[in-house]
């Protein structure tokens, strides 16, 4: 199993008046940045053959983004990632065979956590992920096993790759 690690771009602050946590929407700019971040994520991944989010707003327009990138992909929402359980999230990956590839959109702790887990690390805090950043995990023994990191990237290397990638979508009404 081949596990896409994706933490959300960049929301509007927590706490921002009006607008729950649960709610918080992409910036302009996080959505923009991770366009061409998501552009450079579909050179050098293979497409998933699943993608699961977080039910949390960030996080499905983070995976909606993903998905125009890499192309015919359905998200499926997966609450695990919501609810900080990487316990939850191993179990829900279990139902996948282990030939797949699987994107996770979800958040920091977690994301962090998952892949400490996944490398044998005691704590995730080494694996801190920055909004918008990837990495990409070979788990030959699935998801309850050791695995190895294949590649962990922040977004500016993202989107290095991504803008020198010529745009073959249409550009989006934001």
């Amino acid at each position: 199993m081949k596990l896409l690690l994706l933490r959300h771009a960049a929301a509007m602050p927590r706490g921002t008046p009006g607008v729950g946590d649960d709610e918080r929407p992409l910036t302009a700019s996080g959505k923009a940045a991770f366009r061409v971040a998501a552009r450079g994520l579909a050179l050098i991944a293979r497409r998933p053959d699943v993608l699961l989010t977080s039910p949390l707003a960030r996080a499905r327009a983070t995976a909606e983004i993903a998905i125009r990138a890499f192309k015919r992909i359905v998200p499926t929402l997966e609450p695990a990632l919501a609810d900080e359980s990487v316990n939850g999230i191993v179990i829900a990956l279990k139902a996948y065979p282990l030939n797949a590839t699987i994107a996770l959109v979800g958040h920091e702790p977690l994301l962090s956590a998952l892949l400490a887990r996944a490398l044998g690390a005691s704590e995730g805090g080494r694996f801190a992920f920055q909004k918008g950043g990837a990495a990409l995990l070979d788990l030959p023994d699935g998801p309850a096993a050791l695995g190895r990191l294949v590649w962990f990237l922040p977004p500016r290397v993202l989107r290095a790759l991504g803008a020198g990638h010529a745009r073959t979508e249409r550009p989006e009404d934001d």
